[in-house]
């Protein structure tokens, strides 16, 4: 495959309400989509880097930029391009995972579109749906979060995600146990707790949560070794998986029992594949997480989840979720499940109408 150009999108999307974590609150989407113009076909990737560097180092605006500088450039001068050579192409740069993922994601699109093959069949998925459950943000108070986690259980989601942090924990998870009952139930610290609170974090034993993710720091690998070995809860690292190796190393040293697979996180699809392999051969569970995507990002993410070691339920939330309008058709829930896409690459195509209303600056790099 020969690529003509790369065009880089920005939009900007409304959530349908703030999204609050320990990092911070989110009321928009400000995303780069990426698309990759070949001989034989076009096709999309999405980047789930933030506006600003919070969740990670990365943020929309370097994303762009190393995009235009650096990593477009660089297969440009690959004659023959195949999405397996983007990940070599690119390996002199350091970092930016986010941008050489929606890259990737964007030439894989284009190259299966042009076979006729659909991506989840090319990542060696089993499943024609997905299980999903849903992220909670972090609420002014307990009263709003028991409602709206109804909200989401009557809409079928089979298993409910609270984001904690540092005075919003124990309490919350208590009273969610306790008007819901056994419903399928974690949470996610993103980092905002330090070793020492491990005695505090054990106080959260007795509600038979399926995992407590990512507490500590990303770096802190040896921490969250410590850490395990203080709780009966199962910990599950999000931000501190940046690839296969670094999967493999923190199985090894006990920092997990589970493990969170974000495409956009690790470098992009074929790197969260192998990630699924390193785990599948330890025995370690996975499941995919969500950064907001659109339906674009989404529609790969519900190929991804559906490989075999995605034994427990994502965060591939329908569509209204997060936007009253996506920029694709809007992904549905079924019995509190996501169908598979079915057509090539990633199986889905953003609606012009509205990528036009919510698109904010548009850039085309030949080639």
């Amino acid at each position: 495959m020969k690529l003509t150009g790369v065009e880089l999108r920005r939009i900007s999307l409304p959530l349908v309400s703030p999204f609050r974590t320990s990092f911070g609150t989110e009321t928009t989407r400000d995303a780069l989509l990426v698309r990759a113009v070949s001989t034989e076909a076009e096709g999309w990737g999405e980047c789930v880097a933030m506006s600003g560097p919070l969740y990670s180092s990365e943020y929309v605006d370097a994303a762009i930029d190393v995009l235009r500088r650096f990593f477009v450039p660089a297969l440009g001068a690959v004659e023959r391009l195949s999405a397996v050579e983007v990940a070599p192409a690119l390996a002199k740069f350091h970092g930016h995972r986010m941008a050489k993922a929606a890259l990737e994601t964007a030439v894989l699109d284009a190259e299966l579109r042009a076979e006729g093959r659909p991506l989840a069949r090319e990542l060696g998925a089993v499943h024609d749906r997905v299980p999903c459950g849903v992220s909670v943000g972090i609420m002014d108070s307990i009263g709003e979060l028991l409602d709206a986690v109804e909200g989401y259980l009557d809409e079928g989601y089979l298993r409910i995600k609270l984001k904690i942090q540092p005075g919003w924990d124990v309490a919350p998870v208590a009273a969610v146990r306790e008007r819901f009952g056994d419903v399928l139930l974690q949470v996610d610290a993103n980092t905002a707790y330090s070793v020492s609170d491990a005695r505090h974090l054990a106080r959260l034993d007795p509600f038979n949560l399926l995992l407590i993710e990512q507490p500590l720091d990303e770096e802190d690998i040896l921490g969250h070794a410590e850490l395990a070995r203080h709780l009966k809860t199962p910990v599950c690292l999000d931000e501190s998986i940046t690839s296969a190796r670094a999967a493999a190393a923190a199985i090894t040293l006990g920092a997990c029992s589970i493990v969170n697979v974000k495409p956009g996180r690790v470098g992009g699809y074929l790197e969260s594949r192998r990630i699924h392999d390193v785990c599948v051969a330890h025995g370690i569970p996975v499941w995919c997480g969500g950064m907001l995507e659109t339906g674009l990002g989404r529609a790969a993410n519900v190929a991804l989840a559906a490989l075999p070691g995605f034994t427990l339920p994502g965060d591939t939330s329908a569509s209204s979720r997060y936007y009253t309008t996506d920029i694709t058709a809007p992904f549905t829930l079924d019995d509190g499940h996501l169908p598979v896409p079915t057509a090539p690459g990633i199986g889905i195509d953003p609606l012009p109408a509205v990528l036009d209303a919510v698109t904010t600056s548009t850039e085309w790099l030949p080639l």
